[in-house]
């Protein structure tokens, strides 16, 4: 009973709820909702956060604002807990602020947050490593046998979860690179209709006398077509 203490049925629900995406998905969002899920769902927990680590950069997000401050913190400081599982692998834990040793300077600085005990997970979810800390106001909040149950389901739910906004995020640039394209070849087609209307010529000398012009001047030919286009449309306004 204990190895599950830290796993309510509404945390478990919640985490399972990450891996949905909407139009409106985002690492950001799914982070936040992480967050406030722990912090409502986690017995003892007072509040939670998250680091998003991809290619050096860390993206940090918290279910309190004091949390993010304290995290961001911790790694100007390079000590703590957070600094610890991210280095290291391997959970890290504080039972009290006010009796550990081992990171005066971390500990002062969670305790001005009104932070007694601390449990950090890092997870490895394929291209990014996320770090998820637990806070409790009270000391001794985050038992070891609990710590590894929430580990495994963390790293089950968050594999899933930044999985699918990957691929989400992959299917999302695809398709405003698609739009683009179909935006600036319409364009295009705009323009060599005006050089058609103008000079009488075909559609394939229209585009020829567009890339002649545009390797003239060392632009691309869809922004040379956008820039003729505009220029006729504030002709024909003006007339």
């Amino acid at each position: 009973m204990e190895s599950t203490a830290m796993i309510t049925p509404g945390l478990a629900r919640d985490l399972a709820a990450l891996g949905r995406l909407g139009e409106d998905t985002s690492t950001e969002s799914v982070l936040r909702r992480l967050t406030t899920a722990l912090a409502a769902g986690v017995p003892g927990c007072s509040g939670a956060s998250a680091e998003h680590w991809r290619d050096r950069r860390v993206l940090v997000s918290g279910s309190h604002s004091e949390l993010i401050i304290l995290v961001e913190g911790e790694r100007e400081l390079g000590e703590g807990p957070s600094v610890e599982a991210r280095k290291s692998g391997a959970r890290a834990s504080v039972t009290d602020v006010l009796t550990d040793s081992r990171w005066p300077r971390y500990d002062a600085l969670a305790t001005r947050c009104g932070v007694r005990s601390v449990l950090v997970v890092p997870i490895d979810v394929g291209p990014a490593d996320l770090v998820v800390g637990l806070y409790s106001v009270r000391p001794g909040a985050f038992s070891a046998q609990g710590a590894h149950s929430l580990t495994d389901m963390l790293t089950e739910q968050l594999g899933v979860a930044i999985a699918n906004m990957s691929e989400f995020e992959e299917v999302r640039t695809d398709a405003a690179q698609l739009q683009a394209a179909l935006a600036g070849r319409s364009v295009i087609d705009q323009a060599k209709g005006i050089i058609m209307q103008t000079s009488g010529c075909t559609a394939e000398a229209a585009f020829e006398e567009l890339r002649r012009i545009s390797q003239h001047h060392q632009v691309k030919v869809a922004d040379l077509a956008r820039l003729l286009v505009d220029e006729h449309q504030r002709k024909s306004r003006r007339s």
